[in-house]
């Protein structure tokens, strides 16, 4: 009974988390939140803070200030007023206030040189991770992938810190036009998996699809090639985050039950829309595996 009790709990707690997600720049008024829970405003409140950590309109907050993070960093044409208008607040003075006193830089100090490392710890919510990925929804396709030339950034230190050369490939595709950021494609390389890799050792190329071979740059872009060949592919709709399980299917119960071999070459994303371009439940990212 008590598993049972638990597990209803959980079910409750991941409709309103998704109830959020599809619902953040709009306003969600504890008793509605209650209501998706199928809770009293008051047991709701506790049992949410229990579950997450944070109460519900930190929690609420803190994910509107992480499109504005990112915008604040990766859209430097975007004014900061734009910005808080866009996470909801009122004017940029609350913006700030409430952006300092969450990552203990204001939006101006984090736009040109954001602390990514502490930034980063603010949003581990395991709880969150579960979120939409039971097994019984993962659709599998086996599909024929053509050859992509990439230039490619050869990311070699915590996975935390990945922000750092996202940016850098941004900063590269807007100065060259070599990839243009709109009509070329952006791919990931995922070497190692961060839950069990040394923050030193951690691998990860960031790929934007090129015409021809890119001369040698400061920025440290490389050549390389994204192989034809068999790929197992699923379609990721929501946060970067919710994605290691459907990885972690796939490499399971997918691979050992469908008879496929592994080529040699490392798992890859496709990332077909973007955050902070949507909003983190709209992003669609295509998770390939390759097989021989």
């Amino acid at each position: 009974m008590m598993e049972v009790t638990k597990q209803t709990y959980n079910d409750r707690l991941n409709k309103v988390l998704q109830y959020i997600d599809a619902h953040l720049y709009e306003d969600l008024p504890l008793t509605n939140l209650a209501e998706v829970a199928f809770l009293s405003k008051y047991h709701f409140h506790r049992l949410f803070f229990t579950y997450v950590g944070l109460n519900v309109y930190q929690y609420i907050q803190l994910l509107r200030l992480k499109r504005a993070s990112y915008q604040l960093v990766f859209r430097p044409e975007q004014q900061v007023i734009d910005i808080a208008l866009d996470a909801c607040f009122e004017n940029p003075e609350s913006f700030s206030r409430a952006f300092k006193k969450a990552f203990g830089q204001t939006p101006s100090q984090f736009r040109k040189e954001p602390a990514w490392q502490p930034w980063h710890e603010k949003y581990k919510f395991p709880v969150r991770e579960g979120v939409l990925v039971m097994t019984n929804e993962i659709s599998v396709e086996v599909v024929g992938f053509e050859e992509v030339k990439v230039a490619a950034l050869e990311h070699r230190k915590a996975s935390e810190l990945i922000n750092e050369s996202i940016r850098q490939v941004i900063d590269w595709r807007r100065e060259t036009g070599l990839s243009p950021i709109k009509t070329s494609r952006t791919f990931g390389l995922a070497y190692d998996d961060p839950q069990i890799t040394a923050p030193e050792d951690f691998r990860f190329d960031l790929c934007a699809e090129v015409q021809r071979e890119v001369p040698e740059n400061s920025y440290g872009m490389v050549n390389k090639m994204i192989p034809a060949g068999k790929c197992a592919r699923i379609r990721h709709i929501g946060p970067y985050e919710q994605m290691t399980r459907k990885i972690y299917y796939l490499y399971g119960d997918w691979l050992a039950e469908s008879g496929e071999e592994l080529r040699d070459f490392p798992c890859f994303f496709h990332y077909v829309t973007k955050f902070p371009d949507v909003p983190e439940n709209e992003c669609i990212t295509d998770i390939y595996l390759p097989l021989q």
